[in-house]
């Protein structure tokens, strides 16, 4: 690090997310002289990813005194299991064997993200994988013939939860015997509508300031148990009574002109070794390449605004001001643009956002279980790929919640299955993801 003192650089990237990342890059390949630096040991930041031994120092060093003073965005953290994973678990297993991402996230076919892995050439150097059937958890209608089961229960109380597959085609609509026609058939106008990019702008303008829950029930006459599984394609973290038509329509239509675009049968893929943070890491090998240099356990502790210098030997031939930045470890460079978020510039920021900026606190479960779950993993098609990754969704018809609750105000939850093809658990292994926002878990009971 010795060697960076006193150096001049025309950009100071502070953090390894993926926005920082893919932004070195391009940088870099523009011919900007880039010192990209993070605080943390590790590549990613909130898309990190780690063994089970790195996830248990990250979440000690979350608890820690040491993180309320570095602006992370991690409050808390927690590590759990039901045996003792070092002498049993990984006496089986290596450590490395296990690769637990921070932030699970689909990229879809249609997303923002993908244009920027093909124009950056970063995707030649990451495998993807595809993501396959969505199943929805309801309760299997009980047989009202027998009255009661082989052991005397009644058939109210013999009712099981069971998973269906969540049409987002036409084939897949017009498959499901558990719909009606006429349900089928209101189902489609939806699809299509939503598909069409000359109709569904039109249905944002008219209908935007609508519940998504109104919309289907006033326009489309959806029968509501056939608005979770719409509501779910949507990955609203919003109850249905919350979810906007501006927020579900977009979403809705990014869902369905992503199915069939990567191959048939599916619309989304992900990153295999550990999600985003496979593409920082690829993003940042690839900067380096372009002249890029990175450093981690680097921060900025303070900028010298008394020292603003003037450089007059620039290639737009003009004068160009610097600042002096103080980094960890009494090391001093000089930088002319400093960019980053607000947690890895806390130190020198006092930034607050404005008043009318959504935010939201959201809690994240990762669970390792000791099953294959093949029954979920079939492709979704003909022709498709064998599928790394699911999503089960479980409305909140499906969870026992108390009577007197309004299940219009209460949100589903999304949970991400990923197979040992990801690379992040052993064969014969799942690992679950659960993302939900904070403010949606405590508008439900206590101990729900």
């Amino acid at each position: 690090m010795e060697s960076l003192n006193d150096t001049t650089w025309e950009v100071l990237l502070c953090g390894t997310d993926l926005p920082q990342s893919l932004l070195a890059l391009a940088l870099s390949r523009s011919g900007k002289k880039v010192l990209h630096i993070d605080k943390n040991d590790y590549y990613g930041g909130a898309e990190a990813a780690f063994s089970l031994q790195e996830a248990e120092a990250w979440v000690e060093k979350i608890n820690s005194c040491e993180s309320r003073h570095l602006g992370w965005k991690w409050q808390y953290a927690d590590f759990w299991a039901s045996i003792d994973f070092h002498s049993v678990l990984l006496s089986f297993y290596s450590d490395i064997a296990y690769n637990i991402t921070l932030s699970p996230h689909l990229i879809y076919a249609r997303s923002n993200l993908v244009p920027a892995l093909v124009s950056s050439k970063v995707y030649r150097q990451l495998e993807f994988l595809a993501v396959g059937t969505w199943w929805i958890c309801g309760v299997k209608e009980p047989d009202l013939d027998r009255g009661v089961d082989e052991v005397g229960n009644s058939a109210k109380q013999a009712e099981k939860k069971v998973v269906r597959r969540i049409p987002g085609s036409r084939e897949d609509a017009f498959a499901d015997k558990s719909i009606s026609l006429r349900a089928t058939r209101s189902l489609m106008k939806v699809l299509r509508g939503a598909a069409d990019p000359e109709t569904y702008p039109t249905m944002i303008s008219e209908a935007g300031h609508q519940s998504f829950q109104n919309f289907l029930e006033s326009q489309y006459m959806i029968d509501p148990k056939l608005q979770a599984p719409l509501q779910a394609l949507t990955l609203s973290p919003d109850p249905p009574a919350k979810t906007s038509v501006a927020f579900a329509v977009p979403r809705l239509h990014r869902h369905i002109t992503s199915i069939g675009r990567f191959g048939p049968g599916f619309g989304a893929v992900v990153p295999k070794w550990g999600g985003l943070a496979e593409i920082s890491q690829v993003a940042c090998r690839a900067g380096a390449v372009g002249g890029g240099v990175y450093v981690l356990k680097q921060g900025i502790e303070s900028i010298d605004q008394a020292h603003i210098t003037e450089n007059h030997s620039t290639s737009e031939g003009a004068n160009q001001r610097h600042l002096k930045i103080k980094l960890q470890g009494d090391n001093e460079v000089k930088a002319r643009w400093i960019i980053g978020t607000k947690s890895t510039l806390h130190s020198i920021s006092d930034w607050d956002p404005p008043e009318n900026t959504m935010s939201r606190e959201v809690t994240h479960l990762t669970a390792i279980v000791s099953s294959p779950l093949t029954s979920l993993f079939i492709p979704p098609a003909e022709g498709s790929p064998p599928p790394a990754s699911v999503l089960v969704v479980l409305p909140p018809s499906s969870l026992e919640l108390p009577k007197s609750l309004d299940l219009a105000e209460v949100p589903a939850i999304y949970l991400i299955i990923h197979s040992s093809d990801t690379g992040e658990c052993p064969v014969g292994q799942c690992t679950y993801l659960f993302p939900s926002c904070k403010s949606n878990l405590q508008s439900l009971p206590a101990g729900h």
